[in-house]
């Protein structure tokens, strides 16, 4: 089913997290993300990929540096809703220990009742990625291993592990997800990279709709689907279990009817927070022109 998202840049600043959660829900949107930074380097332009073209915006102006933890985020918008999904957009998992994100992530989804959705990557601030313990050269393998260790520890009783980043004999980590076998695991990035990490280990594809990249037009969705359906025949997996999420896409109604009809099972919309008003402002705004 088709379904309409929003990501939430949520700060020390804002308003009621809690309150702002309930009102992404009444106001008709499928799902609630939020980012992920856990911390920013003071000298931005030391070990920023990309930092020669200059920041963005959100690092330029202090609100990345601000951003509230995802799952504890999460936490609290699934205590105060009763339907949408709860989404990582994203999660950086090598700057994460693997045994104790798989308890928080299974936790995350307990509580939620099977709602959350596992949206990671694998950074792109060298900086912050070395400092919480990224191999940033190979972090993209770094973060291969790490879901194949955190989904042992999703359902196996006496999960064990032995790779280059993660081992660890058998151990007993409980809860389990509600999700069965565990929830979905949606990998973002360029489908010259991603699509073969999604069919290897993922469930689903979280492209950028608002890049330099060919997927900001409906038009090129079709073909970048069908590539990855076949790597997932090649692996013996179900093609039609692919689920890909329109990142940051234009809150545009029509926009959004042709992503659908390309193949896109969701879209996401971005809302950088500030004060409350603005914000509830914007939110009615996206939620008028996309749903």
């Amino acid at each position: 089913m088709a379904e309409v998202g929003i990501c939430l840049l949520m700060t020390e600043h804002d308003f009621d997290i809690v309150g702002l959660a309930r009102k992404v829900e009444e106001l008709g949107f499928g799902s609630l993300w939020a980012p992920e930074h856990g911390v920013v380097p003071a000298d931005f332009s030391v070990g920023a990929a990309g930092a020669a073209a200059g920041a963005p915006s959100a690092y330029s102006d202090g609100r990345i540096n601000q951003i509230m933890d995802p799952l504890v985020y999460l936490a609290a918008a699934a205590a105060a809703t009763k339907t949408i999904r709860l989404g990582t957009g994203i999660c950086l998992v090598p700057e994460r220990n693997p045994i104790r994100l798989a308890k928080e992530v299974a936790t995350l989804d307990l509580v939620s009742g099977g709602r959350f959705v596992f949206g990671i990557g694998a950074g792109w601030l060298q900086g912050e990625a070395e400092l919480l313990g990224a191999d940033f050269p190979r972090r993209w393998a770094q973060t291969r291993e790490y879901v194949y260790a955190m989904k042992e520890l999703w359902t196996e009783q006496e999960p064990e592990f032995h790779g280059r980043w993660v081992d660890f004999p058998p151990i007993i980590c409980n809860p389990k997800p509600a999700q069965q076998p565990h929830p979905p695991v949606m990998i973002g990035g360029e489908l010259s990279r991603a699509g073969q990490r999604v069919a290897d280990y993922g469930d689903g594809w979280l492209p950028r709709a608002r890049t330099t990249s060919v997927y900001h037009d409906p038009d090129k969705l079709p073909e970048a689907r069908a590539h990855i359906e076949e790597m997932y025949r090649a692996n013996g997996r179900d093609p039609s279990s692919l689920n890909i999420t329109m990142w940051d896409a234009p809150p545009d109604r029509e926009q959004n009817r042709r992503f659908f009809d390309a193949g896109a099972n969701h879209v996401v919309h971005m809302l950088t927070t500030r004060g409350e008003r603005e914000t509830l402002e914007e939110l009615e705004r996206v939620a008028e022109g996309a749903l």
